[in-house]
C-alpha cells in the first residue's frame, strides 16, 4: 500500500516558513539594484580613465545584475502548479537558474576580466583622471556594504546561530541566499583589487598594477563560479532533506504502531521534499487499521516538517534475518 500527498495539489513554490521556502527576495532586489547603479558608475569612469580595472568591475556588475533577475525569474518559474507532465512541479527551476548564473554569468564574466587584465599587462597604459575611478570605488564599496548587510541579515534570519555563514553556503537547499552572499563578499573583494590595482597605477604611472588588479577581479569571479557551480550541481541531482529534517520525520513516523524499516528524502525543490519509506506494522493488523497508521503518520510527518509534501509509505513486516544473512546483525523486510 502507498499513499501520497501531492505536488500537483499546491504550487511548488509556496512558502512553508521553512528554510527552504525562503527565497531572500528582499536580498536579491536589493542587490540588483545597487549593482545597476554601480554598472553605470563604473562604466562611466571607464571611459574617462580607461582603467582596465574599471572596465572588469562594470563588467562584474552587470554580470551580478543579470544574476539578480536570473534568480528572480528562476523563482517565479517555480511557483507554476503541477501539470500531467510534471507531477512534481517545478521547484528546481531555482536551481536551473542558480546553475546558469554560476557557468554562464560568473564564468563570462570571469574569462572576459582575465582576458582584459592580460591584455592590461602586455600593453600598459597610464591611468587618466584616477579621481574619478577611485571616487566611483569608494561610493561601490559603500553600496555593496549595504548589500551585503542586507543579504547577511536575512541569512541570520534562517541559518542557525551555531552555523557559520560558510556551512550555510554549503548546506542550505535554497540557492539564492548563498548566491547572493558570494556574489557580494566577492563584489567587496573584486572593489578592494580594483582600488588597490588604479591607486598603484595612478601613484607610480605604471598601467601594469591596473592590469594586475583586472586579472586578480578574473581569478575571484572564476573561483566564485566554481564552488556556485559544484554546490548548485548537487542541488540539481537531488539531495536529501537536511539531517535535521531527517530526524524530525523519524520522530514524527514512529510510534507503538509503526517503525521505519528504511527511508529516503529528496528536495524535489527548495521548499518541497519527497519522503519515502518502507515501514513494519505488526502481522496482526487489519488492512483498516494500516491505513488509518499511515493517514496519522503523514499528519505528523507534516506537522513536524511542512515541507514533506509528496510521502509515500509502504506497509511491510519486520522479519528475523534469514540464515545466510546471519553474519550482519539486525533485522530486514521486503
Amino acid at each position: 500500500m502507498t499513499t501520497d500527498t501531492g505536488a500537483a495539489g499546491r504550487p511548488a513554490g509556496a512558502d512553508s516558513g521553512h528554510e527552504g521556502g525562503h527565497g531572500g527576495t528582499t536580498a536579491i532586489i536589493a542587490a540588483l539594484l545597487a549593482n545597476l547603479g554601480i554598472a553605470i558608475a563604473k562604466f562611466v569612469a571607464f571611459v574617462v580613465t580607461g582603467a582596465s580595472s574599471m572596465l572588469a568591475e562594470g563588467i562584474h556588475s552587470l554580470a551580478d545584475s543579470g544574476n539578480q533577475v536570473l534568480l528572480l525569474i528562476g523563482g517565479r518559474r517555480a511557483k507554476r502548479a503541477a501539470t500531467p507532465e510534471h507531477p512534481f512541479g517545478f521547484g528546481r527551476d531555482r536551481y536551473i537558474y542558480a546553475f546558469i548564473v554560476s557557468i554562464v554569468l560568473f564564468s563570462v564574466g570571469g574569462l572576459f576580466a582575465v582576458y582584459e587584465g592580460v591584455h592590461k599587462l602586455q600593453h600598459p597604459e597610464p591611468v587618466d583622471s584616477p579621481a574619478w575611478a577611485l571616487g566611483v570605488l569608494v561610493v561601490a564599496i559603500v553600496l555593496e556594504g549595504f548589500s551585503l548587510r542586507t543579504a547577511v541579515k536575512e541569512t541570520g534570519e534562517v541559518k542557525s546561530p551555531r552555523e557559520s555563514y560558510w556551512r550555510f553556503i554549503r548546506t542550505a537547499r535554497a540557492p539564492e541566499l548563498p548566491v547572493v552572499l558570494l556574489e557580494d563578499t566577492a563584489a567587496l573583494l573584486g572593489l578592494v583589487f580594483a582600488l588597490l590595482g588604479v591607486g598603484v597605477a595612478a601613484m607610480t604611472g605604471n598601467g601594469v598594477y591596473d592590469g594586475l588588479g583586472t586579472v586578480a577581479i578574473g581569478l575571484l569571479l572564476l573561483v566564485v563560479a566554481l564552488i556556485l557551480a559544484v554546490e548548485t550541481k548537487s542541488l540539481l541531482l537531488g539531495e536529501s532533506a537536511t539531517p535535521e529534517d531527517q530526524r524530525k520525520i523519524v520522530a514524527a513516523l514512529e510510534n507503538d504502531d509503526i517503525s521505519i524499516i528504511h527511508m529516503k528524502t529528496m528536495h524535489l525543490g527548495p521548499d518541497e521534499v519527497l519522503v519515502a519509506a518502507k515501514i513494519a506494522v505488526q502481522r496482526g493488523d487489519t488492512a483498516a487499521e494500516i491505513a488509518e497508521f499511515i493517514d496519522a503518520a503523514e499528519q505528523r510527518i507534516r506537522a513536524a516538517v511542512p515541507i514533506a509534501r509528496v510521502i509515500y509509505l509502504e506497509p511491510d513486516l519486520r522479519r528475523p534475518l534469514a540464515p545466510a544473512e546471519s553474519g550482519a546483525p539486525g533485522t530486514h523486510g521486503t
